[in-house]
């Protein structure tokens, strides 16, 4: 009998509470192997919270949080970190603005920030290749500072994916993008989707205009609670965003994009 491959990513009965406060409730979630997650809501949701849990910088007041079946608490942090590549706002900030994409790349491999040893022709080639998944491998040499916001994307997502992640995390990777960038960005989100042995993915988004073909599955969260999880086409409707951004909306999906409407609403003088 063939054995099912654990679940990437096990969250179940989640609390965290900080000085009183409940920040996430009962939240619980699976993403199996081959599953790409959008996973949506206002701000003030919970979102950035529930990262910091997946970072590692908070951690639960109660419930379980498990990688590829390794348990965090009874797990080396160390070992279930490696599975997981997180790109963010927060990282980018941190990036010297002298260093050469090549060596920003590199220092994925540990999850620093800034190196300053030699580099070897083997780990430049290393870091091409990687650059070479993300199409941005003419990158190699050009310093931080001179990259575009899109460009600098896309040398996070290399660094991420040097070490093979099980898991790539998007932290709203379309912010600070003109429309056009973003639009370049989305194409390239789509294409990294169908990368063959990829990672499974989750966007960290609050719009629906994001969520491109590729995606499977959305998590829904309001008030630190779950206001929808599955598969995208049973979940990703109007009465979810209506309950989620608490206010009227209408979900509409032309050429496999989605976008949002306000409904025609009565005007009171």
């Amino acid at each position: 009998m063939t054995r099912q491959p654990p679940p990437i990513l096990r969250i179940t009965d989640l609390h965290v509470i900080r000085d009183g406060h409940p920040i996430l409730t009962e939240l619980s979630w699976t993403v199996q192997p081959g599953e790409h997650w959008v996973l949506l809501g206002p701000n003030g949701s919970g979102k950035s919270s529930l990262l910091s849990v997946l970072s590692g910088y908070f951690f639960p007041t109660n419930g379980s949080f498990e990688v590829l079946g390794n348990c965090f608490g009874r797990s080396d942090w160390r070992t279930l970190r490696s599975h997981l590549g997180i790109v963010s706002a927060t990282l980018a900030a941190m990036v010297p603005q002298d260093e050469p994409a090549a060596f920003s790349v590199l220092t994925g491999r540990d999850g620093g920030i800034g190196l300053w040893a030699e580099v070897s022709e083997a780990e430049v080639e290393e870091a091409r290749c990687s650059l070479a998944r993300v199409e941005a491998e003419s990158l190699l040499w050009r310093e931080w500072r001179l990259l575009s916001q899109g460009e600098r994307q896309r040398v996070l997502i290399a660094r991420a994916l040097i070490r093979n992640p099980d898991l790539l995390i998007l932290d709203e990777p379309c912010a600070g993008l003109d429309p056009a960038a973003r639009e370049r960005f989305l194409q390239f989100l789509q294409r990294l989707l169908q990368l063959k042995g990829g990672p499974s993915v989750i966007l960290v988004t609050h719009h629906v205009e994001e969520i491109v073909t590729g995606f499977t599955h959305l998590l829904a969260l309001t008030e630190g609670r779950v206001a929808a999880s599955g598969p995208l086409e049973t979940t990703l409707d109007s009465s979810t965003l209506t309950n989620v951004f608490q206010t009227p909306l209408k979900v509409l999906r032309q050429n496999d994009r989605y976008r949002l409407e306000f409904p025609d609403q009565e005007v009171v003088n």
